[in-house]
Parts: C-alpha cells; sequence; structure tokens
C-alpha cells in the first residue's frame, strides 16, 4: 500500500479517474535541490567540464549560443556588466575562461536563457551518468507512482522544467530509475501552467478530453521548503501533506468530497 498511516487525513478522489498530472518542484522533488544541488554544481565545474569536453560538438554548440546572447543582450539598455565571450581566435584557456565568467554572470542574475540552459543541460546530464549527482525525491513518491500504475493509473508529468531535465531526474533518482511509471512530459511549450488552454492540450494529445469533465485540482501544501498556502488558497483548493493522503475509493469519496 501506498499509505503507511491510515489514520492520517485523505483527500477524497474518485476511483474512475485514470490520469494523475503532477508538478516537479515542491510536489515530487523539494524545491531546494535545483537551487542548493543542481545550480550550484554548474558554477563549481563548469571550468573542469568546459575543459573536458571541449571537442564536443554539443559544447561547442553551447558555446556559439552564448556568443550569440552576448550580442542579443549588448542591445538590451537594462543589462548591466555583460561578460563578452572571446572568439574562436583566441587561445583556449582564455576562451574558457571568458565562458565562465560569463555564466556566472547570468547564473548571478537568475537569467534562463536558451543558451545558458543548453550548457547547463549538457553538464547535468554527465554529472547524472557520473552519478555526481542525484535526482531527489520526496520519500512517498515512489512506492505511490508504482502503486499508481498497478491500479492502472495514467501518471504524466508537467513542469516548467525542460522534458529532457525532467526525465534526467526521473532516470537517476535517489531511487533509481522510475521512470517505468510515468507515461509521458510536458513542458512550458505546451503552454503555461496558470493558462487553461495548457490542460486542454495536454488532454488532447493524451486522447483524454473527457478527463477535462472531472478535474481535481489539489495542492501539496506542506512539503519541506514550500511557501505556506493562505487561507483562501486552503479553503478553495484540498491540500495535502503527501501522496499518501490521497484516497482513489468509492468509501473514501463518501467520507470527504473535494
Amino acid at each position: 500500500m501506498c499509505r503507511k498511516n491510515l489514520t492520517c487525513p485523505t483527500v477524497a478522489v474518485p476511483k474512475d479517474i485514470s490520469l494523475i498530472l503532477l508538478d516537479i518542484e515542491g510536489t515530487t522533488t523539494s524545491i531546494s535541490f535545483v537551487k542548493d544541488e543542481l545550480f550550484p554544481y554548474i558554477l563549481k565545474h563548469v571550468r573542469h567540464f568546459l575543459e573536458e569536453h571541449w571537442n564536443d560538438k554539443e559544447t561547442q554548440a553551447a558555446i556559439s549560443g552564448l556568443r550569440e546572447q552576448v550580442k542579443e543582450d549588448l542591445n538590451k539598455d537594462e543589462l548591466k556588466g555583460i561578460i563578452p565571450i572571446l572568439s574562436e581566435t583566441h587561445p583556449k584557456e582564455q576562451i574558457i575562461d571568458s565562458v565562465v565568467k560569463n555564466v556566472e554572470w547570468q547564473m548571478g542574475l537568475d537569467r534562463k536563457t536558451t543558451s545558458l540552459k543548453q550548457l547547463q543541460g549538457h553538464m547535468w546530464v554527465d554529472a547524472y551518468k557520473k552519478k555526481e549527482v542525484r535526482g531527489h525525491l520526496y520519500e512517498d513518491v515512489t512506492q505511490c507512482f508504482r502503486q499508481w500504475k498497478d491500479e492502472g493509473k495514467q501518471l504524466c508529468i508537467y513542469s516548467s522544467g525542460s522534458v529532457a531535465a525532467q526525465k534526467l531526474l526521473f532516470t537517476y533518482s535517489v531511487d533509481g530509475d522510475i521512470t517505468e511509471y510515468i507515461t509521458d512530459y510536458f513542458d512550458t511549450k505546451i503552454g503555461g501552467k496558470r493558462e487553461a488552454a495548457s490542460y486542454t492540450s495536454i488532454c488532447d494529445h493524451l486522447k483524454r478530453q473527457q478527463q477535462l469533465k472531472s478535474w481535481i485540482t489539489v495542492y501539496d501544501s506542506k512539503r519541506p521548503g514550500n511557501a505556506v498556502l493562505t487561507i483562501a488558497q486552503m479553503k478553495q483548493f484540498a491540500t495535502i501533506n503527501s501522496f499518501e493522503e490521497i484516497m482513489f475509493d468509492e468509501v473514501a469519496s463518501k467520507k470527504k468530497k473535494i
């Protein structure tokens, strides 16, 4: 059973619901994992990564992208202290030094440019494969994923992080590869998470249009590190501390209506 403590509060979900759509940060994974582990990894290892993978096509493509980003940034009056990246005519070590400084500058501003995310993505692939990084999961996640699949539920992920980054986290998680429990992945290419049309598009993609008729929104409210919900939010939505509190059961549905 997914639920370890049968006396804990439950959120009753109709048993015929067959599609579960989950976010990652603050839902399956600690918000601090990205901030306190993945991003610091980039800053600590970017120079070594560039030196080790200098001749890789992906690395050179990422550097070219960063150069193009600098050109765009120079036309933005609001950006200050832009760090240029040296051209290919300069010695390798000098180019690497300029790339490192540019990455540090962008991350210091918490930028999410495509070129920066491209380089970060290559580095995280390398880190996961070397087992230098493991995707964080709350302790109830894997067991509940397994149970939901056994019950015939279709589980999908919808996160602002790229689909590639999502798959890495669940492939190289602290519990090993748990991608067998996940049917599909979605990121903001399908639309913003606060846009109703995004969920229509997801259901269309999954050929699950009927799911919109019985859509249930649940806030994962008290995961460690999550922001405290307002009273209004807690009145509007069902709240849980753990997936173990979700019960797909007709009897439970009578006890607590969402």
